[in-house]
Formats: C-alpha cells, structure tokens, sequence
C-alpha cells in the first residue's frame, strides 16, 4: 500500500497551470496505487463535485481529500490596486477536514471572486479567520507566505 498522498494537485479547472482532467487524475492515481489525492485548483472548487464522484465510483476507491490553493491579499481583499513592495497576492492550500471545512472552503471560494477579485479571486487573512474552521492550511511553496 503507498502511504504517499498528493495534496496540492491542480486540474483542468486551474486556468493556464493544467490540463489534466479530473479522470485523468484519477486513472494515474490507481495505475499507482495510490489510496487517497487531494485537488486543490488554484482560486476555485469547480471540479469538486466531479472529483468526488470520481474518486468513489473509481475501482481502488480513492479517497478524495477536498481543497483549494487560495490567493491571499496582501491587506484587505477590497484593495484593488498595486500596493508599492508587495505581490498582488500571496499563496495557501486550504484543505477541508471536515464537512464544516467544505463548507468554509466553498464561502471563502465565493468571496474571492464576488469581494476580492483583483486579477484573481482573492481572500484576506481577516476572512479566513472567519472561516478558519475545519481547514488544513500548507504553504504553497515559493507563491506562500509563511
């Protein structure tokens, strides 16, 4: 059994960083015997529900792990301009552990398109704190903010 677990995983649904589609994912996940992935696309949860079902109807059954890589504003996510020394936005993996975590994810992913969307759809720190509950949150690599 492999006890590794992707959990930052980008799909289609990642505008311009994949074209992996959701089966695709899957179909490499069980060529590798991989027990569980997560999909974590970059400012959104459109492939969610797809992904779900995917993972339970696969013939390994995958654990779908629910998540999302989100784009922090630097300040508020009402700010939209360029603030002088900062990036336009800094970057998390939120992951849900929890059905109160999915739902928390599926609020700051409409947040960050209806109240923060300067180029991307973005949160603030003051919002997820808010909806801080039931989420993992990693380091998204070099784009994070530690």
């Amino acid at each position: 059994m492999n006890s590794f677990v992707h959990l930052n995983v980008h799909s289609h649904y990642s505008i311009l960083e994949s074209t992996a589609t959701v089966d695709d994912l899957i179909k490499v996940a069980e060529r590798d015997n991989q027990t569980a992935i997560a999909l974590t696309d970059s400012g959104n949860m459109f492939g969610s529900l797809e992904f779900y079902k995917a993972c339970l109807y696969s013939e390994t059954k995958i654990k779908p792990i629910i998540g999302m890589r989100a784009y922090i504003a630097p300040e508020s996510r009402h700010h939209k301009s360029k603030i002088s020394g900062k990036k336009n936005f800094y970057q998390l993996v939120l992951i849900a552990k929890n059905n109160v975590g999915y739902k928390n994810l599926i609020k700051l992913s409409t947040l960050g398109f209806t109240e923060g969307f300067y180029y991307k759809p973005r949160i603030d720190k003051e919002i997820l704190l808010e909806y801080k509950e039931g989420l993992i949150v990693l380091s998204a690599g070099f784009g994070g903010e530690i």
